[in-house]
């Protein structure tokens, strides 16, 4: 029964993230936000609201290290994508297209991951309330990065006046009342595919490191990978990109958010130790995707360029490194 309510869950996690996505970027056009910056920002915060409400349903139900493991670990997954769509459309030298464009964001998830690794480890004693300093300042530079990346887009000339909107888009109302709906869902849902998580971890054997990080960090980025696709198959490189980059800033946003939750103290402080390792095989990942973005390499093994080939063996030996880690809870 706790498989079938894990599937069933997840299933309605994968659609209702789907269509938030899409309604999120029907919002952008009818507002007439820049593609590029929505892609960064408000499509790869939509795609990411079930890896946030998923963390505050661990939080609630006290599993700490859950709720880690799903955001640090769907960085992996999400850069493990980036592989996926060189597989998926390798005749076009996808990871190519977007590189210079995305430079900046690649670089800020790399910050970013980096400073959420680094306050794990050092467990600084400042708070405001139950809220952690190290925390605060994880949001403070999500925000600096924001506006990094809207600047950054108004230097390079991409235009935010409105764009053209297709036949059949629907309406703005229309658009949030969907954009509502989707959210709903997510939140009437997550918590069933959190409790399903926890049993599975006990059942198998498997602790809530390993389960958090592979398990339930794949289903909630199913989304990522539905979005990244679909918009890779619509032209749109620099969406797609942006999208996996931006929810990679934006899950670690959602890490520092995480404290507002946990109202029994710091919760950086609370995560276990093992979480390190997860967080720097994210961040090797995100900088292996940045690299193999900005030079271009023009050697292939078999079906895959270079560099996409080594994210996905990193990141096939990053699992396995954290099964042999996790088999004890």
């Amino acid at each position: 029964m706790v498989w079938l309510i894990f599937l069933v869950s997840s299933g309605v996690i994968v659609l209702a993230a789907v269509r938030l996505a899409e309604y999120g970027d029907v919002i952008a056009l009818r507002t007439g936000l820049g593609r590029l910056f929505v892609g960064a920002i408000l499509i790869a915060a939509a795609t990411s609201l079930p890896e946030v409400l998923t963390t505050v349903n661990a939080i609630a139900q006290g599993q700490a290290n859950l709720a880690a493991g799903n955001l640090l670990g769907s960085n992996m997954f999400n850069m493990a994508l980036l592989a996926v769509l060189d597989l998926v459309f390798r005749r076009r030298r996808i990871l190519r297209t977007a590189a210079l464009k995305h430079a900046l964001s690649g670089s800020l998830a790399v910050l970013m991951i980096g400073m959420a690794v680094l306050f794990i480890m050092a467990d600084i004693p400042w708070q405001i309330g139950w809220v952690g300093g190290d925390s605060l300042l994880i949001i403070l530079a999500y925000l600096l990065a924001v506006r990094l990346l809207q600047r950054h887009q108004h230097m390079a000339g991409v235009s935010m006046e409105e764009e053209i909107i297709p036949p059949g888009t629907p309406s703005l109302g229309v658009a949030l009342f969907g954009f509502g709906l989707a959210t709903a869902a997510l939140m009437y849902v997550t918590p069933w595919l959190v409790r399903s998580s926890a049993e599975i971890a006990e059942i198998t054997g498997l602790g809530t490191t390993f389960i958090g990080t592979t398990l339930v960090a794949l289903v909630t980025s199913l989304p990522e990978l539905v979005t990244t696709v679909s918009a890779a198959q619509l032209g749109a490189d620099d969406m797609a990109i942006g999208n996996l980059f931006g929810s990679n800033l934006f899950n670690m946003f959602a890490l520092g958010l995480a404290d507002f939750f946990y109202t029994p103290g710091r919760f950086l402080v609370v995560i276990d130790p093992a979480f390190v390792l997860v967080g720097l095989l994210g961040l090797i990942l995100t900088t292996l995707a940045l690299v193999g973005n900005l030079i271009r390499l023009e050697r292939r093994w078999g079906m895959l360029e270079a560099d996409a080939l080594l994210i996905g063996v990193v990141y096939l030996a990053g699992l396995w490194l954290l099964y042999q880690r996790g088999i004890t809870p």
